[in-house]
């Protein structure tokens, strides 16, 4: 079979346990709800509190809203017989899922950029991270995810399929669709790796760097509470940088990993629905300012239900 006469392609998910479809199907509902919750809260609180007003909070709303639009197709997939997806869906599937995970690696690296310029030069932090260098910074994130994400689709769909089409994975990603071209598999799994070295091992290089001045920052501070503070402004970046960068990792930067795909299965899981679940959390619970804003807005909300109660 070519290429052209692929009409779709099967996701087989976790089709391998049928049993457990309905309670998958009801745990990551949660999830999502959650995701989709914690998420706009944070972008409701970015855009609405005026002490949130600064550059960590401008690129956190972003990361939000990235993390808003990741709608994994399984959902739909545990509890229907029908788990295919159409050639051009698979096509846009790839695209946007590339897009918003290519996007999130760069903008991960703008927030650790920031927290450096805060920590080692925080006279002039308010002059090195204007309005301008942030919106070029998120822009530029923006951008490199829509420019790779092409690129990599392009690449992906012109590789010639033949046998099967089921994809054994649940979205359409690069490893198991190359798994299903009839090429030299061993040759496009070293594309894979150096192309996924550029994206991903570039911004996490800018981060280690940042960090590496950060941390040799806070270590000459004299005061005890101050290193604690300052290290705490870092924490929840950190926390999220590791379990994504750490899940990414393992996925495309092995050179055999088209071959893991049941494993890849479950690494996929935490940088799709884990991360993007926790990162509310992590950045609300962990952070006072966040937790005084959310006060400060359900306050305001109770002060005009009860002043309306009286009028």
């Amino acid at each position: 079979i070519n290429q052209t006469s692929i009409m779709q392609f099967i996701l087989l998910g976790f089709g391998n346990v049928p049993e457990l479809q309905v309670l998958l199907f009801l745990l990551f509902l949660v999830i999502y709800i959650m995701t989709m919750a914690g998420n706009i809260l944070i972008i409701a609180l970015v855009v609405a509190d005026q002490h949130l007003n600064t550059p960590m909070y401008f690129f956190l709303g972003n990361l939000s809203c990235l993390e808003t639009f990741t709608v994994p197709k399984m959902l739909v997939n545990f509890l229907s017989d029908n788990r295919s997806i159409s050639y051009m869906g698979c096509v846009a599937q790839m695209y946007f899922l590339l897009f918003l995970g290519i996007s999130e690696c760069f903008l991960l690296a703008a927030m650790a950029y920031d927290r450096y310029v805060a920590i080692c030069n925080p006279l002039r932090y308010r002059l090195i991270m204007n309005r301008r260098v942030c919106l070029s910074l998120t822009i530029l994130s923006w951008f490199w995810g829509n420019v790779v994400s092409l690129v990599q689709t392009a690449w992906v769909f012109t590789l010639p399929f033949c046998g099967s089409n089921q994809i054994n994975y649940f979205f359409c990603d690069i490893p198991p669709l190359i798994k299903l071209s009839c090429i030299d598999i061993p040759l496009y799994e070293m594309q894979l790796f150096t192309a996924a070295i550029l994206v991903i091992f570039t911004p996490f290089s800018l981060i280690v760097v940042s960090y590496t001045f950060i941390i040799s920052t806070i270590l000459k501070m004299a005061s005890a509470e101050g290193r604690h503070k300052a290290f705490s402004t870092c924490s929840s970046h950190l926390i999220v940088v590791t379990l994504y960068y750490g899940s990414c990792g393992l996925i495309y930067l092995r050179p055999k990993s088209i071959h893991l795909l049941d494993t890849n299965k479950v690494l996929a899981l935490i940088y799709t629905t884990i991360t993007p679940t926790l990162n509310p959390f992590i950045y609300s619970l962990r952070n006072k300012e966040v937790k005084e804003a959310l006060r400060r807005l359900l306050g305001d909300r109770m002060k005009r239900k009860i002043f309306s109660h009286r009028m």
